[in-house]
């Protein structure tokens, strides 16, 4: 025990001592999670849209100041030629187009029907289809309008309705950054349970050091708990003040209990820092360490939930993904903070984690061989 501290004394002055690597452990994980709540959204607002209107009508001009309402959409241009709008798409000024043609209002009022067209830049599938369903929403609340207006109901004839309340659970203000912050939380110890603590190996391997270490009387054992306890610490450490800068900054709810997260991210980072470690076991260098880290940090994220949901993904994903840590740990942040889930409520997941970091942990010590050469 008594060597583990002395390991960790060491290690602690060298981090502390080496200036460069400071602001990427305390100072980039906060600007990681103050800008990518804001970036990472699938929330459309400010649409550009531009208005073909070939029938100036009152009706048409109704329509169009019905999107120019929507807090979704801003008319960024109108014209009366049809090839400028096309243009301004294909260069990518605007992401939709309303095509109003002539006698619109005549054909509606005279045949109770008429035809508008609605062309969405899709290249973005997602959002091409918020800007549709956003559109259809406007086009359908004036439609209703009109029919009310043509067909007035008489109030001596009782009128049945059958009225809707929503109660949305968990998030009530249906705020994006609620659901956001916690799995950009998992991201900040995530960076430095992973890539730190597999690359400060590395280094010891690229100065030098390591040979002098392993010709000393230290255990294996004993040298590596030394060597990732800290940074075990120090992510602990970031995600302590990141719950706090997204309870000030974005007021997220804070529902479950506190230990029982910092629980789960104790093992979390174990599972972590096993491949860490496990990747500094068969890289030489800094700059191997860091291609291969990016190489599985990138298929963790992307298949984590982070961004999209892991349900809509194919059957081989979703399979693929019980072996992904931070999937597991992004879903039980978001139960413990957001629902309030109690440690029965994430059980599974939580062996699911704690059989991980065994796994990785085992493969990582016995890959590690403690030689002079």
């Amino acid at each position: 025990m008594r060597t583990i501290l002395f390991i960790l004394q060491k290690e602690f002055i060298q981090v502390f001592r080496n200036r460069s690597m400071l602001p990427i452990i305390f100072v980039m994980p906060i600007i990681q999670l103050i800008v990518l709540v804001h970036a990472a959204t699938f929330e459309m607002k400010h649409i550009k849209l531009f208005v073909v209107d070939n029938d100036l009508s009152y009706t048409s001009r109704q329509l169009t100041n019905k999107f120019g309402g929507s807090p979704f959409f801003v008319i960024s241009n109108q014209s009366f030629n049809r090839k400028e709008a096309d243009d301004a798409m294909q260069n990518g000024d605007i992401d939709a187009i309303l095509s109003i043609p002539y006698n619109f209002e005549k054909t509606l009022y005279k045949e109770n029907k008429s035809d508008i067209q609605l062309i969405v830049n899709a290249i973005n599938g997602t959002s091409g289809g918020l800007i549709s369903a956003y559109s259809t929403m406007v086009i359908a609340d004036y439609n209703k309008s009109i029919v009310l207006k043509s067909f007035p109901v008489s109030k001596s004839l009782p009128t049945k309705n059958i009225n809707t309340t929503y109660s949305f659970w968990y998030n009530p203000e249906l705020n994006y950054k609620t659901f956001m912050v916690p799995g950009i939380l998992v991201l900040l110890v995530t960076i430095i349970g992973f890539i730190l603590s597999g690359m400060n190996i590395v280094r010891e391997k690229e100065i030098g050091t390591i040979e002098q270490i392993n010709v000393t009387p230290i255990k294996k054992y004993q040298f590596i708990t030394g060597k990732l306890l800290p940074f075990w610490i120090i992510a602990l450490f970031e995600l302590a003040f990141g719950l706090l800068v997204g309870k000030l900054l974005f007021h997220i709810p804070i529902v479950g209990s506190i230990w029982l997260v910092f629980l789960v991210a104790s093992v979390y980072l174990l599972v972590i820092m096993g491949v860490g470690l496990f990747v500094s076991t068969v890289t030489n260098t800094q700059q191997q360490a860091m291609l291969i880290s990016f190489f599985f940090m990138m298929i963790f994220i992307l298949m984590s939930g982070l961004f999209t949901s892991i349900e809509s993904m194919p059957s081989w994903a979703q399979q693929v993904d019980k072996i992904n840590p931070v999937a597991y740990f992004i879903r039980i942040i978001r139960m413990i903070l957001l629902k309030g889930s109690t440690f029965t409520d994430i059980l599974r997941d939580f062996l699911s984690l704690g059989f991980l970091a065994i796994i990785m942990l085992s493969l990582s010590v016995w890959r590690y061989k403690k030689r002079a050469a």
